[in-house]
């Protein structure tokens, strides 16, 4: 089926690739990788009824990797077709801009960003709402794109370009994030970022290319030139 024309980030592309959230062989199987990869962040939740927020959840892909751990699990995400399916796999929906969350501030004892700082064309007031919802010790997790020229060009010129690959059109390259520019917004809020490179395994990766079977996990790397987890805490 051939697909509507978009304008590059335009949501609308998340309906029309609804289908695509948890095939294992589609054009999201990376987010899924990096999901699980965000999720080894989270620890076992530190009270009962702690709640875990999932800004930009998609189609729900951390479920998965925090299921078991004690959390209310609360996604946010403008997309109502990935929210349906987020709620199919235990995840509670709230459909909201993540720059005017409606949540109390400090409700949440982890705010995972996955995916999604690389999306937002307003980062700082993004970064704001992230903090004012962290509570007190709470943990922020982060993953997003970097700002150079080698990100652009793999994210942008070849992953666009490969046979089921992200989908052409998903990214905007000017919204890329410098990791040391968002660790400073963190830390005006009172959040000590630490940042990390995370590629996919080599052999898994080219594995799934070839045959579209299988995983490549994510693991961590000293670059974070294309692709960087985040991990903070909100100080007491």
């Amino acid at each position: 089926m051939r697909m509507p024309t978009r304008p590059r980030n335009d949501v609308r592309q998340y309906d029309d690739l609804a289908g695509e959230w948890w095939r294992p062989d589609g054009r999201f199987a990376m987010l899924a990788w990096i999901a699980a990869a965000r999720g080894r962040l989270v620890p076992p939740a530190p009270r009962p009824g702690a709640i875990l927020v999932d800004l930009g959840c998609g189609g729900g892909l951390l479920a998965p990797a925090v299921a078991g751990k004690g959390y209310r699990h609360v996604g946010v995400d403008l997309v109502r077709s990935a929210l349906e399916q987020a709620r199919a796999h235990g995840v509670t929906p709230v459909r909201a801009d993540v720059t005017r969350l409606p949540l109390a501030d400090g409700c949440a004892d982890v705010v995972s960003a996955g995916e999604l700082l690389e999306h937002v064309t307003d980062r700082p007031g993004t970064v704001a709402e992230v903090c004012r919802i962290l509570r007190p010790g709470g943990l922020v997790v982060i993953d997003t794109l970097a700002d150079t020229a080698l990100c652009r060009f793999l994210a942008i010129s070849v992953a666009e370009r490969m046979p089921g690959g992200a989908p052409r059109g998903i990214h905007d390259p000017d919204l890329f994030v410098d990791p040391a520019v968002l660790t400073a917004e963190f830390a005006r809020h009172g959040v000590a970022l630490r940042t990390r490179g995370l590629r996919p395994q080599v052999r898994g990766l080219l594995r799934w290319l070839v045959t579209r079977r299988g995983t490549a996990p994510m693991v961590p790397t000293w670059s974070k030139t294309v692709l960087y987890q985040g991990v903070g805490r909100r100080l007491e």
